[in-house]
């Protein structure tokens, strides 16, 4: 069976489902870059200095070879896609920039400005999460349905907002590029602030990778379900069964008891982690 396309995994081409004739002669303009403003949304809230400069030495050599996407707004215009070559173009002194100029609606200008950041690795995991929570709660998607919107995963989608229940200590080291998206995920696994916060520092301290800190991880929990597992007699069944459910939410889960009944306990980290996993579940 054909694998099916996904929205904005196609490219921007696709969402604006204009082909190759959005570069034609009748959308393309020669716009002076003070008419040019930033979006108040735009996903990506930092600029490397070092990057924009070796950018703007390339537009000085050759020219800005891709065109800005912009719409018109007031009696300027404001950037869907391509801020960071907008900055660059400034920094290399050009006057006037090429400009695609069409008339797009606010739900479709943020999804192009998002899907444009992903498609070019552009964003932290904080900015990615941060943009997916955005257009959640601004334009009323459902994690399912912006996943599909931007061609990702479900689960990508709601493993990346998790990330915004880490502490505020941790966040900042995501921001400044000392840790990664896989670091936040395993970190999550711990559950106590305090405890993630404490492991976020050894891992920028100690140089720890991902694939170190799950281990760390699973290692730490081992000992944890052992002991409740000795204390409560877990039937192996039973555990297989948890583990299953934890993959499925996406959480630590415990099970206790076994037969004929028993509970089970699903942890959550903050309001939109649990609103995340009553979705899964379809409350």
């Amino acid at each position: 069976m054909p694998k099916k396309e996904r929205g904005l995994g196609r490219g921007l081409e696709a969402l604006l489902s204009v082909g190759p004739n959005i570069y034609d002669g009748e959308n393309m303009q020669e716009i002076e870059v003070e008419q040019l403003k930033a979006r108040s949304d735009q996903p990506r809230t930092t600029f490397q200095e070092e990057s924009l400069r070796e950018l703007a030495v390339s537009i000085q050599e050759h020219g800005l070879l891709q065109p800005i996407l912009a719409k018109p707004d007031g009696e300027g215009y404001q950037i869907i896609a391509g801020e960071r070559r907008w900055r660059a173009a400034q920094m290399a002194g050009l006057r006037t920039i090429p400009v695609i100029v069409k008339e797009i609606g606010e739900v479709e200008a943020a999804e192009i400005s998002l899907i444009e950041n992903l498609q070019r690795d552009d964003l932290t995991p904080v900015e990615e999460a941060r943009a997916y929570k955005k257009m959640m709660s601004r334009y009323n998607y459902t994690q399912e349905s912006l996943a599909e919107r931007i061609g990702k995963s479900r689960s990508h989608v709601a493993n990346m907002v998790r990330i915004l229940a880490l502490p505020e200590e941790v966040i900042k080291l995501l921001e400044q590029g000392k840790l990664s998206a896989g670091h936040a995920r395993a970190l999550l696994a711990i559950g106590k602030p305090k405890e993630q916060v404490k492991m976020a520092q050894a891992i920028v301290e100690d140089k720890v990778s991902v694939r170190q800190l799950e281990k760390k991880v699973r290692k730490s929990r081992s000992r944890t379900d052992a002991g409740r597992d000795q204390a409560l007699e877990v039937s192996p069944e039973v555990k297989d069964l948890e583990e299953k459910l934890q993959l499925c939410l996406g959480t630590r889960a415990q099970v206790s008891g076994g037969s004929p009944g028993g509970k089970i306990i699903i942890e959550y980290y903050s309001l939109d982690d649990l609103e995340r996993i009553c979705d899964i579940i379809g409350i």
